[in-house]
């Protein structure tokens, strides 16, 4: 075996980020806790498997923008983890912070930030249980690793779709990429009634976890829509092994997104590769309508059937329209190498 790297392009560009951890993390990790890496949580260890524990990053430039509010930068961050936890069939429980503020950042800019974790913290009641703070030269970035409790019908993983069940997503698709457009001034001029709804879903997600809360009683397959819908889709299907089968006409917008994008095909068709959505897509049978259709009444939370689980090759999604033609996208989803 060579080292890491060895035989090819030294520069991490080369690889793809599902690469970089497929071979140099996920053999460090193992089967029982950290499935291999494949998931979006692990186990913790000693704890009967009742207790799941995942991690999340963000950096200025990449997940936000500089100049965004920083209370509005905490709750995001607070937010990205708990949906990775409500995805999973689990509440969240108690968090970790890491953060490393650039040197620049002043006394009232740090407690704008504390600020809104704590709205956040007390929101999902969870408390702060410990991290770790620097000053650095570089831009604001920010971890946090959030543990939750896992329900009473374990986690939902990734890989468990069936061929025949159907897929579905919480919510709406493709606002918050549309509010990163406004913000960086790519849609021109947009009426301030449907540019607000817009970058709010960008900068404060909505996670799912009354939603997840429920989840593991009869979802085969699930995870959350960060990377983008098709590209997080890709994700489950490969894990899965199977195919997944995607109605584009089915995939919903809210009424400002759908207004933004009539008349414009293109850009319709690029919200299933946006990020930072933070809705749950899942697979069930169809058997369990009446217990999907009860939590969604129960938690407020709008779901859609956007299409199925198929026997094509593993990892393989197909969006078609409304004739049954096949669509490409020309970017699935967010790729960080």
């Amino acid at each position: 075996m060579g080292r890491p790297g060895e035989g090819r392009d030294n520069n991490a560009a080369g690889f793809g980020e599902f690469e970089l951890i497929a071979r140099l993390f996920a053999p460090l990790s193992d089967a029982a806790h950290g499935f291999q890496l494949t998931d979006d949580v692990g186990l913790v260890p000693d704890t009967d498997n009742r207790v799941c524990v995942t991690s999340d990053m963000i950096v200025a430039g990449v997940h936000f923008l500089p100049d965004d509010p920083p209370d509005t930068i905490a709750r995001k961050l607070v937010r990205v983890n708990v949906s990775d936890i409500a995805a999973k069939g689990a509440q969240v429980s108690g968090l970790q912070l890491s953060a490393a503020f650039n040197r620049d950042r002043d006394v009232s800019w740090i407690e704008a930030f504390a600020s809104g974790l704590a709205d956040d913290l007390a929101l999902f009641g969870a408390p702060l249980i410990g991290g770790d703070t620097v000053r650095s030269p570089g831009p604001d970035s920010f971890s946090l690793t959030a543990f939750g409790r896992v329900g009473p019908h374990g986690l939902v993983r990734r890989s468990g779709a069936q061929p025949g069940d159907g897929l579905y997503v919480t919510g709406t698709i493709g606002d918050a990429a549309l509010g990163l457009k406004i913000l960086k001034g790519e849609l021109g001029m947009v009426p301030l009634g449907r540019r607000q709804p817009l970058v709010e879903r960008y900068r404060v997600p909505t996670p799912r976890h009354a939603f997840g809360a429920g989840l593991g009683a009869f979802a085969s397959s699930a995870l959350d829509v960060s990377d983008g819908l098709l590209a997080d889709a890709g994700h489950l299907a490969t894990v899965s092994g199977v195919s997944l089968d995607v109605s584009f006409d089915r995939v919903p917008l809210s009424g400002s997104a759908a207004r933004l994008v009539k008349g414009n095909a293109d850009l319709h068709l690029s919200l299933m590769g946006a990020g930072d959505d933070y809705e749950i897509l899942f697979t069930t049978s169809t058997d369990n309508s009446d217990a999907l259709a009860e939590l969604a009444g129960a938690s407020d939370t709008p779901v859609t059937r956007i299409g199925h689980v198929g026997t094509g090759p593993a990892g393989t999604v197909i969006l078609r329209d409304s004739a049954g033609d096949v669509l490409t996208v020309p970017s699935q989803g967010f790729r960080h190498f």
